[in-house]
């Protein structure tokens, strides 16, 4: 039976109509396919960057309180979480389990990492470390001598950069760990002590050695830049963080050196803004940043031989179990390209 001419332009016509239908139908649902995609991807690219922060003061809590950091890598698609810690040490612990990606130390704890194999690098530094770090007595202590600390009690956060800093002033007293009797406290159970006489001496860094020297009249017994102590200080990345995401690291670094030109150029200002948001003293605040002098620099040769001297020294005293080739975390190439593009 043959289909007449009227029936085969029918169905001709049922066909054009469905593919022009069907054709429709794509054209409409395709964007939101690409938004759902898109979205998808985007959520599952977001970089989520960790940065530890020790203390009231300083660059990262500035920068914190300005949001700085979070307005740099939103532009880059990253998302900045902030991780507090009492001291060095527990910054590694974080970087060992991943939960952590830069943060900021002294060179002890940065010598006590590789020690215990944490995989990290040491990528600028942000201090020669000569007046951060001190030995304080409490009010109307009759010590008037490094020696005279033989038989004393003395606290000190193990493995912080005041750890290395108490080493080296026994030995150029004469004295040794044994000498003494040293007692592992983080600050926050340090100064109490200090404060009620349960120990004769704190070794510390700043705030904590002027917070005590104004809010008690504790004395500094000594400081590094009394005896030429040079200990250089450290921005700190997790290796896989670094190797992932270079990118991120340079602007990491870059964010940094914009914060610090501003924080050392407007003391005043950073000074007012500490006091109101910190809720401290102004004279305190005032003395802790004229002893912090800021910096960001490649690990010079100058740096990086102040800092296989103090590894040495802290392996010499028993201090660390194992000699160490501190070179082998050191690593310039990010802080060289920051500097590069932020210009001088």
């Amino acid at each position: 039976m043959q289909s007449s001419p009227k029936t085969i332009g029918w169905l001709r016509l049922i066909v054009v109509l469905s593919l022009l239908l069907l054709s429709a139908c794509g054209k409409t649902a395709a964007p939101e396919q690409q938004q759902t995609v898109a979205a998808s991807a985007e959520a599952k690219e977001k970089v989520v960057v960790n940065i530890g922060i020790q203390g009231s003061t300083g660059i990262f809590s500035y920068a914190r309180d300005k949001g700085i950091f979070e307005k740099a890598f939103a532009q880059a698609g990253a998302e900045v979480k902030w991780h507090e810690f009492a001291s060095g040490p527990p910054h590694f612990e974080a970087i060992a389990s991943g939960r952590l990606d830069f943060g900021a130390t002294g060179g002890t704890p940065v010598v006590s990492a590789q020690t215990g194999g944490v995989d990290f690098k040491a990528i600028a530094v942000t201090s020669d470390g000569k007046r951060n770090n001190a030995i304080v007595i409490p009010k109307g202590s009759p010590i008037a001598d490094i020696k005279q600390l033989k038989g004393k009690k003395i606290a000190v956060a193990k493995g912080s950069s005041a750890y290395n800093f108490l080493y080296m002033v026994l030995n150029r007293a004469g004295l040794n760990d044994k000498d003494v009797e040293i007692i592992h406290l983080q600050p926050d159970e340090a100064r109490p002590a200090l404060d009620t006489g349960a120990i004769d001496a704190w070794s510390t860094w700043e705030p904590y050695v002027t917070t005590a020297v104004v809010q008690t009249q504790a004395k500094t017994l000594v400081t590094g830049d009394d005896l030429n102590i040079f200990a250089p200080g450290f921005l700190i990345a997790r290796t896989g963080f670094t190797a992932d995401h270079p990118e991120l690291t340079v602007l990491f670094l870059k964010t940094y050196e914009e914060v610090r030109r501003y924080y050392v150029s407007h003391l005043d200002e950073v000074t007012d803004e500490f006091v109101k948001t910190k809720k401290l003293e102004r004279e305190i605040i005032s003395k802790v940043l004229q002893n912090s002098s800021p910096i960001l620099s490649p690990i010079t040769p100058e740096f990086a031989k102040a800092h296989q001297e103090q590894a040495d020294f802290l392996f010499s005293v028993g201090a660390i179990k194992k000699k160490l080739d501190t070179s082998q975390v050191l690593e310039s190439k990010f802080v060289e390209q920051a500097l590069k593009e932020v210009g001088n």
